[in-house]
């Protein structure tokens, strides 16, 4: 009874401690308590500490330790090598959570420093912290640091923590888990959103870069000056050799000429939400910004530019209040878009910006908008903003084409570039001197000078069906809503498609197609 007394006296009375690391007794730890300490080292790795002067110790003590205030100061003894903290020293005043070895190969001890009547208690932080401090002051080779730094901690964390913290610790790290990769994931769909965004945006800047291809540059002016004495000339002589061919053609084409409609148009992009018009991004100084392929960058953002996608095509007059009559494609332009799918997906939806139509022999532009486009075929109803008297109108036929019949195509073919090249030498030098090849400024010049006139081709029908009319006569992009005419000057069809490939396949949209829009459109002609 005695010495349990004694023995309960001394450790509450202890003030320090020896924290065994690694080796047999690792996780034990020795009570500091007398003023005179001895440590021995046996044979295998396990130290004893007993005060000086009393039992003496079977092995031979490699260390002394002397009360020094709070702590104590450590001597090595007998030659044996004494690492403090990594670092070999013969003495040294201990601090707490020092970190001493002994001997060569002798167990890693931490020194600790206790208020009266603790216990030795390892947190989880304290069991990272060994771990971590072994690593950085043991003197074995570096792979076997690790190796048994990771081995230890997770003894300690199995032996020394209970079942509920190993299974709170379990259950927060299967969620962090989970987290990092619902994180990783989401992170990869907004990575494929940017980079389908990024697409998107390119197909429209890929667009606008066609746009600017096609726009006319003063090389184009020369080239056009150049070819107008062989190709035009070439052109004009088929068309007289039309007219010669059939008095009926010359009537034709002189009468519908003027219910023959150039127009020309822009549309652009915006964000539902925000109201905002996708620009064309600028640097400081308001220059526009290209990528690596010379595609211009395009942003909801800034005041830059609003991105326009310029167009032309043809549409001709059915009644005598303006109404005009041309393809669903002509009228919505941005349906034919690749990129529109996507950047509408992005929030954002087409406006048209500027449409206007050119009547022949009207010098001024007139505004145009969209009535109604047909679901069932590639056709639309437009309406001038302003009538003008006298409105020249095409009619309707009341039979069907056969194949065989001859028909005559009229339309703007190549828009602006065909109507230049009719203008000759002295006009496109002086809109060269004037250096201004503006998509607008042309059109209205070309107007002013009264050569804004359709160009007429002859063929002869292939085949007809119930959705198709298809012929020979000669039409290229730009000559798209234009009329398909029989030998009495009447609209059998409106010119569609073309085929690049194979010139002797061009098509149209029977006029029973247009009939129907205007009836449910609310409007009849004769």
């Amino acid at each position: 009874m005695a010495e349990n007394h004694a023995s309960a006296a001394a450790r509450d009375a202890a003030t320090a401690s020896l924290e065994i690391l690694t080796g047999p007794a690792r996780g034990t730890a020795s009570w500091l308590t007398g003023t005179t300490l001895e440590v021995s080292l046996n044979d295998t790795d396990m130290i004893r500490v007993a005060e000086a002067g009393g039992v003496p110790l079977r092995n031979g003590v490699v260390a002394r330790l002397h009360r020094s205030g709070d702590s104590y100061e450590i001597e090595a003894l007998n030659e044996t090598p004494l690492w403090i903290n990594g670092e070999r020293c013969a003495s040294k005043r201990l601090e707490a959570r020092d970190l001493i070895e002994f001997g060569e190969k002798g167990p890693l001890s931490r020194f600790r420093v206790h208020c009266q009547g603790d216990r030795i208690r390892r947190s989880l932080g304290d069991m990272l912290d060994d771990a971590i401090d072994y690593t950085r002051a043991s003197r074995k080779p570096r792979i076997e640091r690790l190796q048994r730094a990771i081995g230890d901690f997770c003894r300690d964390f199995v032996l020394e923590t209970t079942v509920f913290f190993r299974v709170s610790v379990i259950i927060a790290l299967i969620i962090l888990t989970f987290i990092a990769y619902q994180q990783y994931r989401s992170g990869i769909r907004l990575q494929q959103q940017a980079e389908i965004s990024a697409h998107q945006l390119e197909d429209f800047a890929r667009s606008l870069s066609r746009t600017s291809e096609e726009a006319l540059r003063p090389e184009d002016l020369n080239l056009l000056r150049q070819e107008i004495r062989h190709s035009l000339r070439d052109a004009a002589d088929r068309l007289q050799l039309l007219e010669r061919r059939s008095a009926a053609s010359t009537r034709i084409i002189a009468d519908a000429t003027r219910s023959i409609v150039f127009l020309q148009g822009s549309y652009g992009f915006r964000h539902v939400e925000s109201q905002r018009m996708l620009r064309y991004q600028t640097d400081a100084d308001g220059r526009p910004l290209f990528s690596i392929y010379g595609e211009p960058l395009l942003t909801l953002e800034g005041e830059g530019e609003v991105a326009r996608r310029q167009f032309t095509g043809t549409a001709f007059l059915v009644s005598p209040d303006g109404v005009l009559l041309t393809n669903r494609h002509v009228a919505l332009p941005w349906e034919d878009d690749s990129g529109l799918a996507a950047l509408v997906e992005q929030g954002m939806e087409p406006v048209s910006i500027r449409f206007l139509g050119y009547l022949p022999g009207t010098e001024n532009a007139l505004t145009v908008t969209l009535l109604k486009a047909s679901e069932a075929a590639d056709l639309a109803l437009l309406k001038f903003g302003d009538v003008v008297d006298g409105m020249p109108f095409l009619k309707f036929s009341k039979t069907l084409p056969r194949p065989g019949d001859e028909v005559i195509v009229m339309g703007y073919p190549t828009g602006l570039r065909a109507m230049l090249a009719q203008t000759g030498d002295r006009f496109l030098a002086d809109l060269q001197e004037g250096n201004s090849l503006d998509f607008w400024e042309v059109a209205e010049r070309l107007s002013r000078a009264k050569f804004i006139r359709p160009l007429a081709s002859r063929g002869i029908i292939g085949q007809r069906s119930a959705a198709t009319v298809v012929y020979d006569a000669d039409t290229t992009h730009g000559g798209s809503g234009g009329p398909v005419l029989d030998i009495n000057g009447e609209v059998v069809a409106v010119n569609t498609a073309i085929i690049p490939e194979y010139g002797g396949s061009n098509f149209g949209v029977p006029v029973e197609f247009a009939r129907q829009l205007l009836a449910d459109t609310g409007l009849s002609i004769e």
